[in-house]
């Protein structure tokens, strides 16, 4: 069943709630080359820019997420550095100002065209989906107690259909996967590889944050 707009408020929520409850900032992230103090400031900067894309469907004004990608690495790297109390209260400041934003939008709003970072044009409606991504999956990645289990398994199904449809719009490997209710083919080259296992397992893999024995490696996600 496709994701719904109410189910992305909710994952907003309970992948925020997640975040803050695992932001330790002491020690390396499982994300490789990046701290917990890098990526607790990437997620407080990625609220400011969601929240530049709610103004701007809010007002009509155009409003990027970041004046540029320079921008976008020097808030990560200039939040890293902010005193452990500062950081923090920015990570909640942060999420609190965009929840509220989100919560101001009347329902034409959330009808309004906006530019994501990538350059594509969505309506305001897709915001919600683009945080609870961002905050569940790295909740995930401060390994800090959070895992793939831990999620809901229709934001994981939700996930899977996301992480599929980008995926196969790029050159990789041709992989069947299976888990005990769901099932994705990813086109590609070569024969294709019957990958199998419980659903966090395939969200996991798919995100490039899980090896399955035998499975082909795939590329960056996003």
């Amino acid at each position: 069943m496709p994701r719904t707009f109410d189910d992305a408020r909710r994952w907003t929520r309970l992948g925020t709630e997640l975040f803050l409850e695992a932001a330790g900032l002491e020690g390396d992230s499982a994300l490789p080359g990046w701290s917990r103090r890098q990526l607790v400031a990437h997620v407080a900067a990625n609220a400011g820019a969601l929240g530049n894309l709610v103004h701007w469907a809010a007002t009509g004004e155009p409003t990027p997420m970041y004046s540029s990608p320079e921008e976008r690495a020097a808030g990560t790297e200039n939040g890293a550095r902010l005193p452990e109390a500062e950081l923090l209260a920015w990570l909640r400041r942060s999420a609190d100002t965009l929840a509220t934003g989100m919560d101001d939008l009347t329902d034409g709003r959330w009808r309004a065209e906006v530019v994501t970072a990538q350059g594509r044009t969505v309506p305001a409606t897709e915001l919600p989906w683009m945080r609870a991504r961002e905050v569940c999956v790295h909740a995930v990645d401060l390994a800090n107690g959070v895992s793939f289990t831990d999620l809901p398994a229709d934001f994981l199904t939700a996930l899977c259909d996301d992480v599929v449809a980008k995926r196969a719009a790029a050159p990789g490997p041709a992989v069947s996967l299976r888990t005990p209710n769901a099932a994705w083919e990813l086109p590609g080259s070569g024969e294709t590889a019957l990958v199998t296992g419980e659903l966090p397992t395939i969200a996991a893999y798919l995100t490039g944050r899980g090896a399955v024995p035998a499975a082909p490696t795939l590329g960056a996600w996003l």
